[in-house]
Formats: structure tokens, C-alpha cells, sequence
């Protein structure tokens, strides 16, 4: 179990630093980048999780292990997915690109905020693997998330007013087939 906390943490890591050298390439943003913040907190807060001492919360079953492992591996793969399927269009959370693209294919054929679901399945299967306290964090960034996809969908209809209401009748916001 202690290799597979060591290798999620690790993980962890590189997928945030490698997301904050993405931002570099993304096309120019309009107004304030407040998804900066969040990027560290979130990394910090699982940190917090994965070196605690919340001995009597982690999880000792390897069954849990797999599973936890397996949910992390698949919503790093569909974060990851999502943000090199939108290359340069990519931006921080409740940024506004310069020159905005509807991108309608590929992971947001069926969900509109396919990065946040990566990010709380993985954070989801981080807290099953290692510690059921992340599930806080799960459920207050899954809120957080929830707030800046509202507040993306208001950019994004005034952006593109005939395609973005089509597209949002026939996709989810998060969860496919769900929510």
C-alpha cells in the first residue's frame, strides 16, 4: 500500500506541474485567471491528505487499493484527454479566451466540463487508495467545480449564442448520463 500512496502522490505532482507548463501554451486570456489558486490548493489539501497523520481514516484494504487506483488512473486519463483535446483553447477555470472555439467533439461530445470530472475522479480514487478524509475534498472542490462550470456556461452562451444551447440540450454538464 505504501508504494501505491507514494506513486499517486508522485503522480499527483507531475500532472500539476505539468498543467501549470500547459497554461503557458494556451491562447490569451481575457480578465482574471482565478484557477491559479485552486491548481495549489488542490495540490496542497491532498498533500495535507496523503502526509497527515489521520492514521484511523486510511485506508489498510488492498481491495480498496485497486479500486482507488483505478478510479484515480481514469480520471487522470480523462483530464488529461480533455485538456490535450482542447490544445490551445484551454484556460484556467472561469477564464475567457481571447478568440474562443466551441469544441463539441472528442470528450465533450458527451460532457461539457470533462476536465472537472477527471480531476474529481481521480481525486475521488485518491481518497479510497489513501485516505477517506480527501472525500471532504472531493465534495468541496466538487462544489467549487459545480460554481466555475455555471459561471463557464454563462461565458460560453454569450459566446457562441445559436451552438452552445444546442450543444448543452444534448450533452451532460459533468456526469454523463447524469448531471
Amino acid at each position: 500500500m505504501h508504494t501505491l500512496r507514494v506513486a499517486i502522490a508522485v503522480i499527483w505532482v507531475v500532472f500539476l506541474i505539468g498543467w501549470g507548463v500547459a497554461a503557458a501554451s494556451a491562447n490569451e486570456s481575457v480578465g482574471p485567471r482565478r484557477g491559479v489558486v485552486r491548481s495549489f490548493t488542490v495540490l496542497a489539501a491532498f498533500l495535507l491528505i496523503r502526509f497527515g497523520h489521520f492514521g484511523g481514516l486510511s485506508s489498510r484494504s488492498p481491495v480498496l487499493g485497486v479500486i482507488g487506483a483505478a478510479l484515480f488512473a481514469a480520471g487522470i486519463a480523462v483530464a488529461v484527454w480533455a485538456r490535450v483535446y482542447l490544445g490551445r483553447n484551454w484556460g484556467m477555470p472561469m477564464t475567457q479566451r481571447a478568440e474562443p472555439e466551441l469544441i463539441t467533439s472528442g470528450p465533450y461530445a458527451r460532457v461539457r466540463h470533462p476536465i472537472y470530472t477527471g480531476i474529481l475522479l481521480a481525486l475521488l480514487g485518491s481518497s479510497i487508495a489513501i485516505n477517506v478524509i480527501g472525500i471532504v475534498l472531493v465534495l468541496a472542490l466538487g462544489a467549487n467545480f459545480y460554481y466555475s462550470a455555471l459561471v463557464e456556461e454563462r461565458n460560453m452562451a454569450a459566446s457562441f449564442p445559436s451552438e452552445y444551447p444546442e450543444y448543452r440540450a444534448r450533452t451532460k454538464m459533468m456526469l454523463p448520463f447524469l448531471l
